[in-house]
């Protein structure tokens, strides 16, 4: 059992660091900076995720919007083959097409000029808004089965 020491004055002796700690192992008091450092660690952690998912998010619509623009083209241009193979069978075809439907999207093909020397123009629009505008300048050669020769070949200008 501990004795209480006392002053010369008869009070207990209450701040003295010997009375305190004898017999005792030292108490470490972190004060709560392992609290604060753990919150901080889940504070950077979070924010590092959340941009990570943010770049990811980016990347998503980044690939939807070139697989969207690709299918416009391509739909394009199947309107562009789909003239080609009616001004083969008949070089006095210019009625052209309004709206035909293709995979989900559909195509407008226009001709201009005439003789040997045609414009094809076709706009393709996908199921999701995308379009996409082929032109072409053609030359026609030859008897019936035409040969077309592609003169010049613009791609959405």
């Amino acid at each position: 059992m501990m004795k209480a020491k006392f002053r010369h004055n008869g009070s207990p002796v209450r701040n003295c660091k010997v009375a305190q700690n004898m017999g005792q192992r030292p108490k470490i008091s972190n004060g709560g900076s392992v609290l604060l450092i753990a919150i901080f660690v889940i504070a950077l952690l979070s924010a590092v995720v959340i941009g990570i998912l943010q770049v990811n998010t980016e990347q998503i619509q980044i690939m939807r919007n070139q697989i969207g623009a690709a299918e416009a083209l391509a739909i394009a241009e199947a309107g562009l083959n789909d003239g080609f193979a009616q001004i083969r069978a008949d070089d006095k075809w210019a009625t052209g097409f309004a709206d035909k439907a293709f995979e989900g999207g559909s195509y407008a093909v226009t001709i201009a000029g005439s003789g040997p020397n045609l414009k094809i123009v076709s706009t393709g629009s996908s199921a999701r808004g995308f379009v996409a505008r082929v032109e072409a300048d053609v030359t026609l050669g030859g008897p019936a089965p035409y040969v077309i020769r592609i003169d010049n070949l613009r791609i959405n200008e």
